[in-house]
């Protein structure tokens, strides 16, 4: 443990200076996550609804990584973005479902800083990087399907780095300038978060000053990192479907939208619950709402994103059987 922190000191300078500079004021000796706390009866339910949705993610994603790094048939692009973003989906739920559940069996509901800090700085990035991943991923559809004999020429390992690079550069440099900005806001002694895990705006609510400008700043940010990608998804869509109205063939057709459909389908239920959650006008009456719809943003996509590229993919369903086959023929 000691080693982990030590390494994520090296690497998170910026973190390292704040958690080393805070004071009494801003940090306190942790938080509180208030989470479901006012529905105990609830709390055990989402206990055990957490604890299964947490195991499937990890062999879920665990089974796409591996699989994607032992058949020679999947070392495409395609896999290679596949890769990352189940390493993402592990990530995220690693950071937020084992302090969810041990705050949901018993009556200690607390969460240190420096956990609280990693929660948010990890959380941040992490979903940023998603977002500009799923727009890469959209635009090695389209070299896919609209310059399918030039696919692996203009999609070489080296871009495959390079776009995932970005991805991931943008997400955590931007969490790096973010994270230290909300944990250092004063505090004033206010340490109950109305959250089940420490995320941004409920963060924000802590604070005792004026966090107008910073709000709007945060507005700014995310309608680049959301918008944005989006908007790059869409244009690749947009000239996805104007390639495949042109294919005469039925059977062509459906097999240019197999190639993008699970793509497309995780991409409607990221960008759906992310506009639910924090782009639609929010009340007090609708905070449990809010906070159960954040709970399926966290916990659904990770778990279904690779149900959806499992059943929905020939080459991965043949690929596991493959590796299941062998594993049996190793036993006996």
């Amino acid at each position: 443990m000691v080693n982990g922190q030590m390494i994520f000191f090296f690497f998170f300078p910026q973190v390292t200076q704040m958690l080393i500079g805070k004071d009494n004021s801003t940090s306190g000796g942790g938080f509180i996550l208030v989470g479901f706390s006012e529905q105990p009866g609830l709390e055990r339910i989402l206990f055990v609804l957490i604890l299964i949705f947490y195991l499937l993610t990890l062999m879920g994603n665990g089974t796409i990584i591996l699989v994607s790094r032992l058949d020679p048939h999947l070392h495409t692009p395609m896999y290679f973005f596949l890769t990352h973003l189940s390493f993402i989906d592990l990530t995220l739920v690693t950071c937020i479902s084992p302090q969810m559940l041990f705050n949901l069996q018993g009556p200690d509901k607390s969460i240190s800083f420096v956990g609280c800090v990693v929660q948010l700085l990890i959380t941040v990035g992490v979903g940023i990087t998603e977002c500009v991943l799923l727009a890469m991923m959209a635009y090695d559809r389209y070299v896919a399907i609209c310059q399918p004999l030039h696919y692996f020429t203009l999609m070489p390992p080296q871009l495959c780095w390079a776009l995932a690079g970005i991805s991931w550069f943008l997400g955590f440099s931007t969490s790096l300038i973010h994270t230290p900005i909300t944990m250092t806001l004063p505090r004033c002694g206010h340490h109950r978060i109305n959250h089940f895990y420490c995320e941004t705006p409920p963060m924000m609510e802590l604070a005792c000053v004026d966090t107008t400008n910073y709000k709007k700043e945060i507005m700014i940010l995310s309608s680049i990192f959301h918008v944005f990608p989006l908007s790059l998804i869409l244009v690749s869509y947009g000239r996805i479907a104007h390639n495949v109205l042109r294919i005469k063939t039925s059977g062509g057709r459906q097999k240019a939208l197999g190639t993008c459909g699970s793509h497309l389908t995780v991409v409607s239920i990221f960008y759906g619950t992310l506009i639910y959650v924090y782009m639609t006008p929010k009340s007090k009456s609708s905070q449990d709402v809010t906070k159960f719809v954040a709970l399926l943003y966290n916990l659904i996509p990770p778990f279904i994103n690779p149900v959806i590229y499992t059943l929905k993919n020939r080459d991965v369903k043949e690929a596991i059987r493959k590796l299941v086959m062998q594993k049996q023929k190793e036993k006996t």
